[in-house]
């Protein structure tokens, strides 16, 4: 059976496939010895985002307003997820607290990765892409920093940390 992409965000996608997927993966690079891990999938979220919001978007606009309900609204509509963002204004920081993170469900022993890296990728373009396509002049761009904690490193949740920064002028 052949499906659209505008199908399969209407179907219900199997996310425990996906989450094998990852961690197949992290296990290839690692016997590979492939330094970049992070980076490649933060690279997979990026691409996700890149095709997702061809067929999707939350909003037209993302700001420091907005932000926590746009992040929460795209775990939710992409990973069935819900979340709490929080945000630290003196250090430009965003932070996501994923109790029940669709991607790093299990500890594992022999992952040194956290699956939710492709979340810090995606999460991070889908607003980038939003804010660039806006007709704003001034706007809230975001990028990824770091995993502080993952179910994968046997954590309780998954902390994803994002640094934004506002860009243009009036």
């Amino acid at each position: 059976m052949n499906y659209s992409r505008n199908e399969l965000l209407h179907a219900d996608a199997a996310i425990n496939q996906l989450r094998n997927a990852i961690y197949h993966l992290a296990r290839f690079m690692a016997k590979n010895n492939i330094d970049d891990k992070k980076e490649r999938m933060q690279r997979i979220g990026k691409n996700i985002s890149k095709t997702y919001i061809k067929y999707w978007s939350p909003t037209e606009l993302v700001d420091l307003n907005n932000i926590r309900d746009v992040i929460a609204t795209i775990y939710k509509k992409v990973l069935k997820s819900s979340i709490s963002v929080e945000l630290n204004e003196n250090e430009q920081l965003i932070i996501v607290n994923d109790t029940n993170c669709a991607l790093c469900k299990y500890e594992y022993d022999d992952i040194q990765i956290a699956g939710c890296e492709i979340l810090l990728g995606l999460i991070s373009e889908f607003i980038n892409i939003i804010n660039i396509n806006s007709k704003n002049k001034t706007i809230l761009l975001i990028e990824p920093l770091k995993i502080q904690e993952s179910k994968t490193f046997g954590n309780k949740y998954c902390v994803q940390i994002f640094k934004y920064k506002i860009e243009g002028g009036m």
